[in-house]
C-alpha cells in the first residue's frame, strides 16, 4: 500500500475475533479527508497469516513493526472494543509513535464472561450468539444479517481467534497504569445502551485521561461502529481535524 508521506496516517484496529471487514463504512470517509488509511487484519484474523498474538502488548509491539517496515513515523489509532485496549498499551509504551488515539466502546480492563471463553474455547458457536447479545443495543442491527457471524465462520475461527483475543483481553492487567502515561489528544467514543462497557465506567476512565474528551451517542450499544457509524465517522473527523 502507497502512503502519502505528507498526509497523516490513520490505523484502524478492529476487536475481538473481527477484522479490518468492520470500518468498511469509515475506510473511505477517513481518506477523503485527507488522511492515510491503514486497515489492519492482525495476525490469525482476516487475510493475514497466524498464529494470533496472545496478548495485548505483541499486538501493541506488532503495530510498531508494522510502522517501521511502512516507514510511518507517527499514527492515530481509532480502536474499537478490544482495539481500544491494544490504543490504550501502544500510546502508553510508545508515546513518541502516536499523534491521537480515539477509544471506541473502550476501556482499560475488559474482564470477560468465563462462560464467554470456556464456549470460544471449545469452539462453540453459541459463543458468537452471546457476542451479539451482549454487544448489540438491539435487534434491528442484524438488518443484513449478524456482521460477526459473517467474519466468524468455523469452530477453528472460534478457537483460533475469537478465544485467543478474549483471553488477550481477559489478561491484560496493565490499563490502570497505562492511563496515566498517554499524553497525546484523546478522544473516547461510547454507547449510551453499551452493557460491555457502560457510560459511567466508560467517563470515569476517559477523566483519567491527560487531554481526553467523551463523547456519547445515544440509542447505541456496544457496536458503535456498525449502529451509529455515521454519527461515529463525524465526530471522529470533528476530533482529528480540529
Amino acid at each position: 500500500m502507497d502512503f502519502d508521506k505528507k498526509k497523516p496516517s490513520i490505523l484502524l484496529m478492529h476487536g475481538s475475533g473481527l477484522s479490518h471487514i468492520v470500518w468498511s463504512l469509515h475506510e473511505q470517509f477517513y481518506a477523503s479527508q485527507g488522511f492515510n488509511v491503514l486497515s489492519v487484519d492482525i495476525p490469525g484474523h482476516g487475510n493475514s497469516d497466524g498464529p494470533s498474538l496472545k496478548s495485548i502488548e505483541e499486538i501493541s509491539d506488532w503495530i510498531r513493526l508494522l510502522m517501521k517496515t511502512l516507514d510511518i513515523l507517527k499514527i492515530t489509532i481509532i480502536g474499537h472494543s478490544q482495539g481500544s485496549l491494544v490504543g490504550i498499551d501502544f500510546a502508553s509504551r510508545y508515546p513518541d509513535l502516536i499523534s491521537k488515539l480515539v477509544l471506541v466502546a473502550g476501556s482499560y480492563k475488559m474482564p470477560v464472561n468465563q462462560d464467554l471463553i470456556d464456549l470460544a474455547e471449545a469452539g462453540d458457536e453459541k459463543a458468537i450468539l452471546l457476542m451479539m447479545k451482549w454487544g448489540y443495543e438491539g435487534s434491528k442491527a442484524f438488518i443484513g444479517g449478524n456482521p460477526v457471524k459473517k467474519i466468524i465462520k468455523s469452530s477453528r475461527d472460534i478457537i483460533e481467534v475469537l478465544a485467543v483475543d478474549l483471553n488477550a483481553c481477559n489478561n491484560y492487567k496493565n490499563g490502570e497504569q497505562s492511563l496515566e502515561k498517554i499524553n497525546c489528544s484523546t478522544l473516547c467514543i461510547f454507547g449510551d445502551l453499551d452493557k460491555m462497557v457502560p457510560v459511567k465506567a466508560g467517563t470515569k476512565m476517559s477523566e483519567r485521561i491527560k487531554n481526553s474528551e467523551a463523547k456519547i451517542i445515544s440509542n447505541c450499544g456496544h457496536m458503535i461502529i456498525f449502529e451509529k457509524a455515521f454519527e461515529m465517522r463525524q465526530i471522529v473527523k470533528d476530533f482529528l481535524t480540529k
